[in-house]
């Protein structure tokens, strides 16, 4: 299954188990686009730390500048491969 089918799965389902369990105010709707990135088994409590600190780290990086460099990272070691 390409991953682009899968995240549009799992977006359609989630949004309509938010809305009909109303866990949120008004109208839930995910945002038009989104990433989808793997990780190494061996780095996973590692993301899951990362995940859960997302409030406190977004006081000091911004989403848009973080997701910025991550791309940038990654490119940059596509061209060494």
């Amino acid at each position: 299954m390409a991953e682009q089918e899968l995240a549009s799965i799992i977006g359609d389902s989630s949004e309509k188990f938010i809305n009909a369990n109303n866990l949120v105010n008004g109208q839930f709707k995910w945002q038009q686009s989104a990433s989808a990135f793997s990780v190494s088994k061996s780095n996973v409590d590692k993301v899951c730390k990362y995940i859960l600190n997302q409030p406190e780290h977004h006081k000091k990086y911004s989403f848009e500048d973080e997701y910025q460099k991550f791309i940038k990272y990654y490119q940059d070691t596509l061209k060494k491969e």
